[in-house]
């Protein structure tokens, strides 16, 4: 009798597991598709054609390895086609495209990256770009702001007319996954049949121009804010209809790592139309204050930052000691440069080109080597620059902080900014969170 209870006992919780699995395959697998409220009220299509994140995985498991296409194939553009607009939606008319996606939730952690690939449809310049989240979709944010639903809080201003840079109790700036830096024409320029002068800029070390660039790039310690359901997007300062073509995707390792939390506390990308070109700097520092109601441990601030305009003695191509204060302590003192830009030159094919008398210690027809002088091609692409080259992603600077106490804490930015002139445009991309164990 005993052993028939038992019998009887487990049966009934081998079928509701059963159930239980069933149903959530129901769910997942309707149409390859799921469908949740988007920002406009509507319905919106998650994670289209994308695996299901429990499929595969049991409910009484952690998931598995598991990857995600955000983006394939997307138009990144000022006007002209728009593209699909029932998945994506579209801001700043067209420069920024962004979606909600769902991803398994690790309980356990793991490891993250993501990859994006670029190529230019028709835009022949270098233009600055970001891929970014929301993290907080309950506070004011970006997408908000966009839409017309909320205004920027007066306290989120890093200066008159500059909303939207800093945290506040209500807002929550995007959360930036990579800073990139489109290349001058790649892809679409690089076809030397259909475009025959563009051999005339490619250097003899260089065989072919390639047909797209690609970045990838570690961001584990932002697990916390890329699994679930969230809204992911892509900012690219594109200006013309052509603009670009990009894809996006995510990989989860599904092997366990320590959990960590996310704090965005400041970022001067403009994502929002509106938004003014952040150049501020010149005039002062940058200051906030924020709250924790708890202590922090193992913190860690994440700072990325890049230089532009100001044509060849702008902020772009001089050197800036960019200085961050934390509670009032110089954590980071560093000159953001990059002088390695010619080693994307096979990312370049449209970048202006220039010609530089030098001397070269080579062999002559005797096989002899003596001085000669030279005349070599300089591009546009190769010249050093604040923190960037056409055609790199930017990593952000990892600055320990310790422990933080439960309270009221300061972070400053202080860049000896360039005051613009005309048309210069000097201004400095900016953006900081934090990491921590409670």
């Amino acid at each position: 009798m005993k052993n028939r209870a038992l019998l009887v006992v487990f049966i009934l919780v081998f079928g509701l597991l059963c159930a239980s699995v069933l149903a959530q395959n129901a769910l997942v697998k309707s149409g390859d598709k799921t469908t949740s409220k988007d920002l406009f009220g509507g319905s919106l299509m998650v994670a289209e054609n994308i695996p299901s994140p429990i499929e595969n995985n049991s409910p009484l498991q952690e998931p598995k390895e598991f990857s995600v296409e955000v983006f394939k194939d997307q138009l990144v553009n000022f006007g002209g086609e728009t593209g699909d607009t029932v998945t994506v939606k579209r801001l700043q008319n067209g420069r920024v495209v962004y979606k909600k996606i769902k991803v398994p939730v690790y309980k356990k952690g793991t490891d993250v990256s993501i990859e994006v690939k670029l190529r230019s449809n028709g835009d022949k310049w270098d233009k600055s770009g970001s891929c970014f989240v929301v993290t907080n979709p309950e506070l004011i944010d970006v997408i908000d702001v966009s839409l017309g639903k909320e205004k920027f809080p007066a306290n989120s201003f890093g200066d008159k007319g500059f909303g939207g840079v800093l945290k506040t109790n209500e807002y929550v700036p995007a959360l930036e996954l990579m800073r990139f830096m489109s290349p001058f024409g790649v892809g679409h320029y690089s076809d030397e049949k259909k475009y025959p002068k563009i051999k005339y800029n490619r250097p003899v070390y260089i065989p072919k121009w390639e047909n797209e660039v690609v970045w990838e790039k570690d961001i584990s310690e932002l697990e916390s804010v890329v699994t679930g359901e969230f809204y992911i997007g892509v900012w690219i300062d594109t200006w013309t209809p052509d603009g670009y073509s990009v894809d996006v995707s995510l990989k989860y390792s599904g092997r366990p790592r320590p959990k960590l939390k996310v704090l965005p506390l400041l970022n001067t990308v403009y994502y929002v139309e509106g938004q003014k070109i952040p150049d501020f700097f010149a005039a002062k520092t940058l200051d906030l204050n924020f709250s924790t109601n708890q202590e922090m441990r193992n913190v860690k601030l994440y700072y990325t930052t890049t230089g532009h305009g100001g044509h060849s003695g702008g902020d772009e191509f001089i050197k800036l000691k960019n200085e961050v204060f934390f509670d009032s302590k110089l954590v980071f003192g560093k000159i953001p440069w990059r002088d390695d830009c010619a080693s994307f030159r096979r990312f370049n094919p449209s970048s202006g080109v220039w010609t530089k008398k030098d001397s070269a210690y080579a062999y002559n027809e005797n096989f002899e080597r003596e001085f000669k002088e030279i005349e070599e091609r300089l591009a546009s692409s190769d010249l050093s620059r604040s923190n960037w080259c056409p055609g790199s992603s930017v990593m952000p600077y990892r600055i320990p902080l310790g422990e933080l106490k439960k309270g009221l804490h300061g972070l400053q930015v202080k860049i000896p900014g360039t005051a613009n002139k005309k048309d210069q445009f000097n201004h400095w991309l900016v953006s900081a969170y934090i990491t921590y164990t409670e």
